[in-house]
């Protein structure tokens, strides 16, 4: 395994560990959920910190989402494409507010690690408007806007949703969904 690969490897083992133990997680349960030793562990981090650092990353990358996506079928309705999804996003940014919440918990709030992919942020929104805009193209012929609007818009709901008060009452995602590609008002 090369020397990347290993940090990948740890990194994917320990990040749910970091999101449900934040900073408290010791080197001891990083070595056992990714299989190695902890001698191993800080061979491939200079110490704990790089881990945090570089979990922090890696929960910000919205690599799985959009494979997860690139693989709904598109031979299903829209409304269920898009359902499925507004469900692979919505499982990615609570993955992200849990982590970022942990860092918080845990004194590192607003580190630098987020900050710095600040900038990184456009390229993932481009990338999630063009996985949604795949979603779109079966239907390409009958859309009233163009595909890449229908994916800003689509993605501008689900964003607003994500940041509403989890125990509010709020539409479902299938509601979400029905509204917006069947409209507001009931069939005449």
């Amino acid at each position: 395994m090369t020397p990347e690969d290993r940090r990948k490897m740890i990194v994917r083992a320990v990040l749910p560990l970091v999101i449900e133990y934040g900073t408290a997680v010791t080197s001891s349960q990083m070595a056992q959920a990714a299989g190695i030793g902890e001698g191993t562990i800080f061979r491939a981090f200079k110490d704990k910190d790089e881990i945090l650092d570089s979990c922090m990353l890696e929960a910000l990358k919205p690599d799985d989402a959009l494979a997860a996506i690139a693989e709904i079928p598109l031979d299903q309705p829209l409304a269920d494409r898009l359902t499925e999804a507004a469900e692979t996003l919505r499982a990615h940014l609570q993955r992200m507010g849990a982590l970022i919440a942990a860092m918080h918990n845990g004194g590192r709030g607003g580190h630098r690690e987020a900050k710095s992919h600040r900038g990184g942020r456009r390229g993932s929104m481009d990338a999630m408007r063009t996985a949604m805009v795949e979603l779109f193209e079966p239907e390409k012929d009958n859309l009233r806007l163009s595909a890449e609007h229908l994916s800003s818009m689509f993605l501008s709901l689900l964003f607003t949703r994500s940041r509403m008060d989890p125990d509010e009452d709020g539409p479902t995602t299938r509601q979400i969904v029905d509204v917006f590609v069947n409209g507001a008002l009931e069939a005449a």
